[in-house]
């Protein structure tokens, strides 16, 4: 079974657990990341793009000059997409990017993201991570002890005084363990992880 050290908010070791080698050295899918990740970014588009067919744009009705003797080719309407002010030919509609995954496909990439941390040792696990007030100063300092730029912070629930207190800190992300993702994961090069959101994590994911 894996296992890994367990530090205090001053980098001084006061433990160490064990790990579900099922969630946490599991085989690293790369496919199943790369699913995953296009499924989470697909559903994050609005696909809220529009442009006016030839039926949709004002005017038209009356053809813009006589059929003949002009010189100009013949045309029937102003609102043909040969025409300034027309409509566009096969332009973008309203849509919804999303697909489907199934779960156990979601939750084995979850395992392959979690993992892949674990076995680039680049997951750190404390014991807690309780700030007496909101304050990005301190947070920053907790940081530096353990010598970290840019981190995913994962908690176990609600904490006010740590999510307002990185908030302004632009390399760090906070969550609570029921929000965390592969993309994140992936996009942030180190984890750092409370205990208890360890253990909400391992069973979530442990079959």
């Amino acid at each position: 079974m894996a296992k890994i050290a367990v530090f205090d908010m001053n980098r001084k070791q006061v433990s160490e657990r064990e790990l579900v080698d099922e969630v946490f050295n599991a085989d690293i899918k790369e496919y199943l990341l790369h699913d995953m990740v296009r499924y989470q970014l697909a559903a994050r588009r609005q696909g809220t793009a529009k442009a006016k067919g030839r039926s949709e744009v004002r005017g038209g009705g009356k053809k813009p000059f006589r059929q003949k003797g002009t010189g100009n080719a013949r045309q029937g309407t102003p609102n043909a997409p040969n025409h300034v002010g027309g409509g566009v030919v096969f332009g973008p509609t309203p849509r919804d990017y999303k697909f489907k995954l199934n779960r156990k496909v979601k939750q084995s990439a979850l395992r392959s993201a979690l993992s892949a941390r674990y076995k680039d040792a680049c997951m750190t696990v404390v014991n807690a991570l309780d700030l007496e007030q909101i304050s990005t100063k301190s947070f920053a300092e907790v940081l530096d002890r353990f010598e970290l730029k840019k981190a995913l912070i994962v908690v176990d629930g609600e904490n006010t005084n740590l999510e307002l207190s990185a908030r302004n800190l632009p390399f760090v992300k906070v969550l609570r363990a029921e929000g965390v993702n592969v993309y994140d994961i992936l996009k942030y090069p180190n984890l750092v992880m409370t205990e208890a959101a360890v253990d909400q994590i391992e069973g979530v994911l442990t079959k």
